[in-house]
């Protein structure tokens, strides 16, 4: 049985342009966070590192993993109270953002990874959007996802996409307890909110994907296969209904600056055209209420360099 909150509707948001979409030559990765009240918001550069001798585990917010021999260093934004994050970057450019979805698949809640976790670990031990989607769905099949991510005493559950960018550039992974689809984008623009939104392009996904849809009487077998539409529930949590409008406005937004009109270059302009798709939960105009944040991070990726904006290092206020 999936778990949501019946509270007011809001939704996270991930912005991803690759070139020629950008108006220079870099990729530009963003993601607008639903901060509440109540919520510390947290951050920070952790170093990278080589384990100590004997050293065979890594503690995340609610479980234990199999540590590697040598980590990433990473920057993150994160909830206070986890270990993982909402959206950070690495050492080598990688760049990861999640989101909540409820699919047909049952969330667990017993203490697992949360995808907070999942996307530090991946920027822990990746040094490209692929390899992070590697270790990401490796981990999921060895550990599984689950637990509450909110730190509250009602539990609030839900399964993970990720947004997943470097250099060259981007993926995006959606992911139903351990199945998953990923579609690759190597150039032009894409958003992700609180929904499946990867359909018929898959580029990769879990071997037992459409055995399991099969057996469970979701798919015929003889359709095209669309990841979104079958792996979806039929009667949608609110939270998942009112992020329809908003992954629509974004989907217009990025349509709007390509191709006639490439995203900025300059990063003041991208805020301001981010902004006004972000709190379509409540149907229009530009969000003022508390579960809007006019304070979104933002990375660009060009060449070797990373330049990385975000919540509690840097900002970029909407006028």
């Amino acid at each position: 049985m999936a778990s949501w909150s019946s509270d007011t509707p809001c939704s996270c948001d991930c912005f991803v342009s690759v070139p020629p979409a950008s108006a220079i030559p870099a990729v530009i990765f963003a993601k607008n966070s639903e901060p509440t009240a109540g919520r510390g918001a947290g951050g920070g550069v952790c170093t990278g590192r080589h384990s100590c001798p004997g050293s065979r585990s890594r503690w995340c917010t609610y479980s234990e993993v199999e540590q590697v021999s040598r980590t990433h260093a990473v920057i993150l934004s994160r909830p206070s109270w986890l270990w993982g994050a909402e959206m950070g970057a690495n050492e080598h450019g990688v760049c990861i953002g999640n989101e909540a979805v409820w699919t047909k698949e049952p969330v667990g809640e017993g203490e697992a990874l949360l995808g907070m976790d999942l996307l530090r670990l991946a920027l822990e031990r990746s040094s490209s959007a692929l390899e992070a989607l590697r270790v990401i769905t490796d981990l999921l099949a060895r550990y599984g996802q689950g637990g509450s991510c909110r730190e509250d005493p009602t539990p609030f559950c839900y399964h993970n996409t990720f947004l997943l960018a470097d250099r060259t550039e981007a993926w995006v992974l959606e992911t139903a307890g351990r199945l998953w689809a990923a579609q690759r984008i190597q150039e032009g623009a894409r958003n992700i909110s609180n929904q499946l939104s990867v359909g018929t392009d898959i580029s990769a996904e879990h071997a037992d994907l459409r055995t399991h849809a099969l057996a469970q009487d979701w798919w015929d077998g003889q359709s095209t296969f669309d990841f979104a539409q079958v792996f979806s529930l039929t009667q949608q949590p609110v939270r998942m209904e009112a992020a329809k409008a908003r992954f629509r406005a974004g989907q217009q937004l990025l349509q709007q600056c390509h191709p006639h009109r490439s995203w900025a270059a300059s990063s003041r302009p991208l805020w301001k055209g981010r902004a006004r798709c972000m709190p379509e939960h409540h149907g229009a105009g530009v969000g003022t209420g508390p579960q809007c944040n006019p304070f979104a991070p933002l990375s660009l990726v060009l060449g070797g360099q990373l330049g990385l904006c975000l919540n509690k290092v840097c900002y970029f206020p909407v006028r």
